[in-house]
Formats: C-alpha cells, sequence, structure tokens
C-alpha cells in the first residue's frame, strides 16, 4: 500500500490546473468579441462585430456584410437590417460581419462630374448591384490583377468594405500611395473627392455601400 500513497502524492504535485486563468481568457474572448467602430463621421458609423454579440451597437437600420463563409452566409453577402442592434431571423447573418449605419444628410449636393460606382472608365473591374433601399445602393465590385480606376469624382458618399484584402495604387491630389488592405478593413470616399487607381497585388474583392443624400 506504501508505493500507492507514493505515487498517489507525485501526481498531486505535478500535476496543477491553472484555474484562475480561465476565467481572464474567457473574458478577453468576450472582450475580442465585442463591436468595435472603425469609421465614425457625419455621414456613417461602421462597426466590426460578431453576429449574435451586438452589445454596444446602436439602435437603427444599417447594411450588415458577411465576411465569413459558413452555414447561410457567404463571404460578401450584404443585407438590409431595420435594427442592426437587434437583427431579426430573416437578416440570418453569421461569423465576422461589418454593420454600416447610415447617419444624416449629404453635406453638399453631388458634383456636376460626380459618378456613381461603376460608372467611371475601369478597365479589369467588374460590378453587380446587390439591392439598393431609399437610402443606399449596395455593390459587389472586384478589381482583377492589374485593373485601373480612371480619374474620377465621387459623386456619393462610398463606404468600401473589403472582403480580401490587396495592394492598390491611389492617386489624388498629385500624390500616389500604395494602401495595403486586410480582409474586413473599411475606407472612406467622399462626395465630391477625386482619384485614380490601380491593382498593383492579387484580384480584390469588396462590397461597396452608396450612400443616398
Amino acid at each position: 500500500m506504501l508505493w500507492l500513497l507514493i505515487i498517489a502524492a507525485s501526481l498531486a504535485t505535478s500535476t496543477t490546473f491553472d484555474v484562475s486563468a480561465m476565467p481572464r481568457v474567457a473574458v478577453q474572448a468576450a472582450r475580442d468579441a465585442r463591436p468595435r467602430v472603425v469609421l465614425d463621421n457625419a455621414r456613417v458609423r461602421v462597426y466590426r462585430a460578431t453576429a449574435g454579440s451586438l452589445s454596444g451597437v446602436d439602435h437603427g437600420p444599417a447594411v450588415v456584410v458577411s465576411l465569413d463563409d459558413g452555414p447561410g452566409a457567404r463571404v460578401g453577402r450584404a443585407v438590409w437590417a431595420e435594427d442592426a442592434a437587434a437583427p431579426s431571423r430573416a437578416t440570418n447573418v453569421r461569423g465576422s460581419i461589418v454593420i454600416v449605419q447610415p447617419r444624416g444628410d449629404a453635406v453638399a449636393p453631388p458634383p456636376p462630374a460626380g459618378s456613381k460606382p461603376g460608372d467611371a472608365t475601369f478597365t479589369g473591374m467588374s460590378f453587380n448591384p446587390i439591392f439598393e433601399n431609399d437610402r443606399v445602393s449596395v455593390i459587389r465590385a472586384r478589381m482583377e490583377v492589374g485593373a485601373r480606376e480612371g480619374f474620377h469624382t465621387h459623386g456619393s458618399d462610398t463606404i468600401v468594405v473589403h472582403l480580401s484584402g490587396g495592394e492598390i495604387e491611389d492617386t489624388s491630389d498629385g500624390k500616389t500611395v500604395v494602401n495595403r488592405w486586410k480582409r474586413g478593413d473599411v475606407e472612406f470616399e467622399g462626395l465630391g473627392t477625386s482619384h485614380s487607381a490601380r491593382n498593383v497585388g492579387g484580384a480584390v474583392d469588396v462590397v461597396l455601400v452608396a450612400l443616398k443624400p
């Protein structure tokens, strides 16, 4: 019997469980899942969030864009939710999402030369409408390798939701920079701003949310 007691004592001293660390891990995971504001101005507020963890999202209508593939969802799926903080089952959103909440009216009328997404002279690009209502026009767009956007002026405030990430060379006000985007990144293209662009990396997939006045 003595040898059994020795083995039991050895196991008790060699096997430890850091129980105190477990609650901290759970708390950190909950914090990481909380919605995060990634863009906020007079025209729009945009969140990165996880479906099912929407505490902190403002109540109100929004475009909800899926970033994940999964049961009942696919990357780039965009739907209109009457209340982004409590979406109905009909929206059927899963996993990582971007929430685009329109706010207020346009600060100025569209410039005479302004264009809608897809109207300017583009090469190597495709534009597929997803839906449109009295607040937004939502389009799925793709820039193939080497695609170019001719110089154009935006006729609306437009939010770009990056689905794939990529490298895009952008020229505006005489300056050229290469922007390196990641999946889930968001950019704001303001009404009346002008630029040209070229894809200098792999194919780029985005969802465009054009805000109406």
